[in-house]
């Protein structure tokens, strides 16, 4: 599953809060109804299975994407059901129209008991939770859910991303602790610096120089200068992958640096300049894809896997499988750029928001919080990717690889509800063999000296403080999409810098910027 990078630059801002009068609405406010609600809690076991003495069913409404076989003939909810006594009826929705889907479902108040890989936003959790159509999950995942609570122990930047100014958490994401799963790799191509006695780069002027040499000294041997020097992802993702070498960060969520618990939002700032002007070098002198603001993603996948690009950035290296070019690339550092800096770009680890949340109308939310607490650990999140132990994978030295005879099939899509992204569950380094293969780990190894300790996630705001920022990001983000577009393309001279920087002011970045800054004042009270 590889991660659009561009999209952390410009990403949309999913906040907004409503006053949560209504969280406990899932309760019947009546003796009756708690006393029915204890006794349900007192037939979950604490620990083990099955969660259930007497089989239960629960609804769950999911998103289906293309690839994927029906949810009820996969081998981990088969299996699951015997072992927890649940039985889970999933209404599932395909990829496109699910999110309208999905608002129908709250707007008739036809809800189902949880949803399951919904992507729900900041927004949609916060206004729903609120509102009652959504249960707060903070007091069971203290009680039911051993597997997240640790995690959210381990990694204290889990709850800070999905937990409300109030205090309270209405959907659970999914979790990512393998670092290779947060990062796109640096792809050099190994044969052409061989061919042309080249070193790895170091910094960005050694950079600078190795793609010259890979655009002058036909480095493919046919005699055409047609080799690609450098690509990436459409559009402005070439920012975020090298704007570790000029000291930018992206925290928040959004285009911000962080340093002694200070908010600096760096589009307008000198940093920044200086990394357009090395990208409208590298542009303007043909060194980086010509079409980079038109391509489309099938047409920078298929660069890949052509061995006529010199330096690229991926997640994986199935790109390259296909092309069987693989062993012509390696992984490589970021460059350290003019003044010593050198970060490397990651998402957060709680990498999926909104993927699990339980309605109000459940009956079972203990157990619910159960069921889903079990693809938290190594044994749930092992099933839920590989399927069943012998005839969908095998263990080597502890870890789960597919089976050849079952990579044959090319069923894998069709076992598990991890392709097409989004699904409630942890990715560690345990299970994560078949997107992190010995290529990709190397490559990571270069660049996990240069990782953030902590990549904070976009906060939630209260809804007062999300129309806010909703307002003045819709002008910025769009302002400086398109003129740091034409900096890099050389349509826009850099003697322009000082109005750029005039209109972002005139636009309030600087109140945006307070705003952020409120934000992680209030998550560091948290801790």
């Amino acid at each position: 599953m590889k991660r659009n990078w561009g999209t952390v630059l410009l990403s949309t801002v999913v906040v907004s809060g409503l006053t949560l009068s209504a969280c406990n609405s899932n309760n019947s406010g009546n003796e009756n109804g708690n006393k029915a609600k204890d006794e349900t809690a007192n037939n979950v076991a604490a620990a083990g299975f099955p969660i259930v003495k007497e089989p239960i069913k629960l609804k769950m409404f999911t998103r289906i994407a293309p690839s994927n076989g029906p949810f009820k003939d996969m081998p981990v909810f088969q299996d699951y059901e015997k072992m927890s006594n649940i039985q889970v009826e999933f209404i599932e929705a395909p990829t496109d129209g699910f999110n309208e889907k999905k608002n129908l479902l709250f707007a008739s108040n036809e809800l189902p008991d949880a949803l399951y890989r919904s992507g729900l936003t900041p927004l949609e959790a916060i206004r729903y939770g609120s509102g009652g159509q959504l249960i707060p999950l903070e007091k069971l995942i203290d009680a039911y859910a051993p597997n997240l609570k640790k995690l959210m122990e381990t990694y204290p930047e889990i709850r800070s991303a999905i937990t409300t100014p109030e205090g309270h958490i209405y959907a659970i994401p999914g979790i990512v602790t393998v670092g290779s799963a947060r990062t796109d790799k640096r792809w050099m191509n190994q044969a052409w610096l061989k061919k042309l006695n080249l070193k790895e780069p170091e910094t960005t002027d050694e950079l600078y120089e190795v793609l010259k040499a890979f655009r002058d000294k036909d480095p493919n041997g046919n005699g055409k200068q047609d080799e690609i020097p450098m690509t990436a992802r459409n559009g402005l993702s070439i920012v975020p992958v090298m704007a570790g070498s000029f000291g930018l960060d992206f925290q928040l969520g959004y285009n911000i640096n962080l340093a002694n618990d200070k908010v600096s939002i760096w589009m307008g700032s000198d940093k920044n300049k200086e990394l357009l002007m090395y990208l409208n070098k590298l542009y303007s002198e043909k060194l980086l894809d010509q079409e980079l603001f038109t391509q489309k993603e099938a047409q920078y996948l298929a660069k890949q896997g052509t061995g006529n690009t010199g330096y690229f950035f991926d997640q994986t290296n199935n790109p390259m499988l296909d092309g069987k070019v693989s062993d012509q690339y390696i992984g490589t550092a970021p460059v350290k750029g003019p003044h010593g800096d050198r970060l490397q770009l990651a998402s957060p680890v709680p990498r999926d928001f909104g993927a699990f949340a339980i309605t109000s109308v459940n009956k079972y939310p203990e157990a619910t919080m159960r069921w889903i607490d079990y693809f938290f650990g190594d044994e749930g999140s092992t099933k839920l990717r590989f399927g069943r132990q012998g005839e969908n994978y095998e263990l080597r030295d502890g870890i789960p690889y597919y089976t050849d005879a079952f990579l044959a099939t090319g069923n894998q899509s069709k076992i598990t509800p991890y392709a097409g992204g989004g699904a409630p569950h942890l990715i560690s380094d345990k299970v994560a063999s078949y997107i992190n293969p010995p290529q990709v780990q190397e490559a990571q190894k270069k660049l996990d000296p240069y990782m953030p300790k902590i990549r904070y996630a976009a906060p939630m705001f209260d809804e007062e403080t999300a129309q806010k920022i909703n307002v003045l990001r819709n002008d910025i983000d769009k302002y400086y999409e398109e003129q740091s577009t034409k900096f890099i393309a050389g349509a826009l001279s850099f003697d322009k810098w000082g109005e750029f920087q005039a209109t972002l002011k005139k636009m309030n970045i600087d109140e945006l910027q307070k705003l952020y800054q409120a934000a992680y004042d209030n998550l560091k009270k948290q801790k």
